[in-house]
């Protein structure tokens, strides 16, 4: 069964993360929400991640980035990129980050 890219937005106390995520196509862990309930305490791999200080400083760029699961404040759906086989888009700029 091939795997899906999903685009997400995540925060956390101190960042901003918007990154790919590879999930299923389907069963077991496929939609957004099962799939953090599953890495409660583990570490939940992105790549083609931008990071930002939600108080204001330089974005990074990283190609792979594991962010905490349990460090997750908030996690925004940002669409569908296709197959996992597929080479993705380069991903738009964040939004300015209201106060």
């Amino acid at each position: 069964m091939p795997d899906r890219l999903q685009r997400l937005r995540l925060d956390t106390e101190q960042h901003r993360i918007e990154g790919t995520l590879q999930l299923p196509t389907e069963g077991y862990r496929s939609r957004i929400k099962d799939f953090f309930n599953a890495h409660g305490d583990n570490f939940i791999a992105l790549t083609n991640a931008r990071v930002r200080p939600i108080g204001g400083g330089p974005e990074e760029q990283h190609e792979f980035l594991a962010v905490s699961a349990r460090h997750t404040i908030l996690v925004v759906d940002l669409g569908p990129l296709g197959d996992a086989g597929a080479q993705s888009p380069p991903p738009a700029p964040f939004p300015p980050i209201l106060p």
